[in-house]
């Protein structure tokens, strides 16, 4: 397992480590989430020497954002219901711990929670259909 609180300041080749995994787990989200590939975007901000900088899965309707910006609290993941990919607004911010990364379905759990993205449609009535 990858060890997402080894700090990435002033270590570059941590944070090349951090950003890559980051990435890569974005993607195995994307896919556990079925989002069509037009939906999303993955970004990656490096920042400064002294931080992590942040990853970022970037939906339609909402985004998830990587970083070491929690350790504290074992917080590193940022999820938050967005419309577009233009900003940055949106609606609560709700924190997730880092080593979600490390547990896909819990992770795409917390963001159907969080989002709604990925649940049942099945439970809306259909045109028509009388309850």
């Amino acid at each position: 397992m990858f060890q997402w609180t080894q700090s990435c300041s002033y270590d570059d080749r941590q944070k090349c480590l951090f950003h890559s995994t980051a990435r890569s787990r974005l993607k195995k989200l994307a896919a556990e989430l079925r989002l069509a590939g037009a939906s999303y975007d993955i970004r990656s901000n490096k920042a400064g020497i002294a931080v992590s900088g942040e990853i970022t899965l970037y939906h339609e309707q909402f985004y998830l954002q990587v970083g070491q910006f929690g350790l504290a609290s074992g917080h590193g993941i940022l999820i938050r219901t967005c419309k577009g990919r233009k900003g940055f607004t949106g609606g609560l911010k709700h924190f997730v711990e880092l080593h979600l990364l490390d547990d896909i379905p819990a992770l795409a759990a917390s963001v159907r929670a969080i989002t709604g993205i990925g649940r049942a449609i099945e439970a809306t009535p259909m045109r028509g259909d009388t309850a």
